[in-house]
């Protein structure tokens, strides 16, 4: 089986299609392909051939350009399943379609839900855009081989379009992510890692530490980047450590120093049916965490006694639950150990590995070659 991953929005290193399905399949199939468009060159890479079709100018161009570009490299590796990663692909999804391939959609994102909070939309437009969306995806997804959703939710949405639609996960590999049960050496930090956004929370945790002893060790990247200063001007910015973008090793080194890990985002539409990557990721280092209190979340970490959920919208609440937790050692460790268990039984990549693979074989049929 000959497969071809295609993206022209994400690097080309991208942990969820390079270092989760791509390397997956990999071990699987001996034939496995990446096409990406960031300028750095081809190479091979885990076991994945990777094909650069150039760094396009801006998002105009990436839109109306590099899907055609990306479509005749796609037909020219004629891979017998094309597996296409970004919502600007399915427009080549049908010519792809035709040349015998078994083409896949991967949705990321609840993309509809995602449209209504999109401040650089103007507010009266984001429903009729919304909607619009929601009816061409249904569209192009029900031509299609089939679909892969990144949560249970998304394939939900997709199964009456397309009723070949799995959800594949975006749970850790647990080998990537260092257990860590030594209590004594973590100073009053809380931590969070992730992109840094008005509606994750920044602005109330600042508020919920900014009259306390407690650190935040915070890793990412500010979005919009004038965020950045804005968070600087809070008089909680004081108690912060801000790392900025860490790689693996990083976020592992920040984690065996924190006591707690923050997943607080607002109730949107395409937040509260998430499965943030980073709250398995707490979990399976051994961090308690501090959640919404979101219903999916909320079964999720009191089934596992892994932590606690909170008013997102509330600083004082979640003030006082830090407080709570952070100097109770024996009780942190208690539900640090709780989280790591149910990651390595439930909330791991190796079962959405299976997942994956199983659809793969069940599924594409090869091409005549």
């Amino acid at each position: 089986m000959k497969i071809c991953h295609i993206t022209t929005a994400h690097p080309r290193y991208d942990v969820r299609i390079f270092q989760k399905e791509c390397q997956s399949l990999a071990k699987e199939f001996s034939d496995v392909h990446l096409i990406v468009a960031d300028g750095k060159g081809d190479e091979f890479n885990s076991g994945v051939n990777i094909h650069d079709i150039g760094k396009p100018a801006g998002r105009k161009e990436r839109f109306f350009k590099t899907g055609k570009i990306a479509l005749t490299k796609a037909l020219e590796i004629n891979a017998d399943v094309f597996h296409l990663h970004d919502p600007e692909l399915l427009k080549i999804s049908i010519k792809l379609k035709n040349s015998g391939a078994f083409v896949i959609y991967d949705a990321h994102e609840d993309l509809p839900r995602q449209i209504l909070n999109k401040t650089y939309i103007p507010k009266f437009l984001r429903k009729h855009i919304s909607a619009h969306v929601e009816r061409y995806e249904n569209k192009k997804v029900s031509k299609l081989g089939g679909i892969v959703a990144a949560t249970p939710h998304i394939r939900d949405r997709f199964t009456s379009s397309n009723q070949k639609c799995i959800d594949v996960n975006n749970y850790p590999k647990t080998g990537d992510i260092e257990f860590y049960s030594d209590w004594e050496t973590r100073g009053l930090s809380i931590g969070y890692i992730g992109g840094i956004f008005r509606t994750r929370g920044i602005f109330e945790t600042l508020d919920a530490i900014k009259d306390t002893d407690i650190n935040l060790m915070l890793a990412g990247s500010f979005s919009p980047p004038e965020l950045e200063n804005e968070c600087k001007s809070h008089p909680g910015w004081k108690n912060v450590e801000y790392l900025g973008f860490l790689d693996r090793k990083g976020i592992n080194s920040l984690l065996k120093k924190v006591r707690l890990g923050m997943v607080i985002l607002e109730a949107t539409p395409s937040y509260i049916y998430s499965l943030p990557v980073k709250m398995f990721e707490y979990m399976a280092s051994g961090l308690p965490v501090i959640a919404s209190d979101f219903p999916l979340w909320r079964n999720i970490i009191e089934d596992a006694d892994c932590g606690v959920c909170v008013d997102q919208t509330n600083p004082i609440e979640i003030g006082e639950k830090i407080n709570k937790l952070i100097s109770n050692t024996s009780l942190l460790q208690k539900m640090g150990e709780n989280g790591r268990k149910v990651v390595e039984l439930k909330y791991n990549w190796q079962n959405e590995e299976r997942k994956l693979i199983e659809f793969y074989l069940s599924n594409v049929k090869t091409k005549n070659r």
